[in-house]
């Protein structure tokens, strides 16, 4: 909880009763590799902050077929946030890829601290802004660039992720096939 007490007073000017509330609404975690946090379907109202490790949130298509959304590691915050804001049943799995450490915080009592200690407000705006240029980065790498690009970016923002994370699960964040990413690599290690 402090590493993300130090990251909110690097960015705005935090009252010591505004930090109180936030240690009393939140809970630090250990998750288990392997265990799921969100599952499709299920009612969400849970929202988790990254301290250490790695979560992955993905969707399954009509046909079967994953599709990782989004990787969250240290610092980054997790969630399925279109069942949150509609006030509908999750449409995306979160689980864990290897032992992390996250803050879990109840979606309502989070969203009532905005309104409580409106000193949050700049913070939140921030995280706000980081996930959406994070999400318009993803969608233009996809349109504009070729997977090998994608996937040499990839392992420039996620440098040790390989070491934890199948085959697949990084393929289909990339878009591409396993047999894809399989040659990408072989290219990649010739040169």
């Amino acid at each position: 909880m402090e590493e993300l007490i130090r990251k909110i007073k690097g960015i705005i000017n935090l009252s010591l009763e505004a930090e109180e509330h936030l240690h009393s609404i939140s809970k630090e975690k250990t998750i288990p590799k392997g265990s799921v946090l969100i599952r499709e379907g299920q009612t969400v109202n849970k929202i988790y902050f990254v301290t250490d490790g790695c979560l992955r949130s993905y969707c399954i298509d009509k046909n079967g077929k994953e599709h990782t959304l989004q990787f969250a590691i240290k610092d980054w915050w997790i969630s399925d946030y279109i069942a949150i804001h509609n006030n509908e049943s999750a449409i995306l799995t979160v689980e864990c890829l290897k032992e992390s450490t996250v803050i879990e915080f109840n979606a309502e009592e989070l969203d009532e601290t905005f309104s409580f200690f409106p000193e949050y407000e700049p913070f939140q705006r921030y995280i706000l802004e980081r996930h959406v240029v994070s999400l318009h980065k993803r969608i233009l790498n996809q349109l504009q660039l070729t997977a090998t690009e994608r996937y040499n970016l990839f392992l420039e923002e996620y440098p040790d992720i390989e070491s934890y994370t199948r085959n697949y699960h990084i393929a289909s964040y990339l878009g591409i096939t396993q047999e894809s990413l399989s040659r990408i690599r072989v290219e990649k290690a010739r040169k």
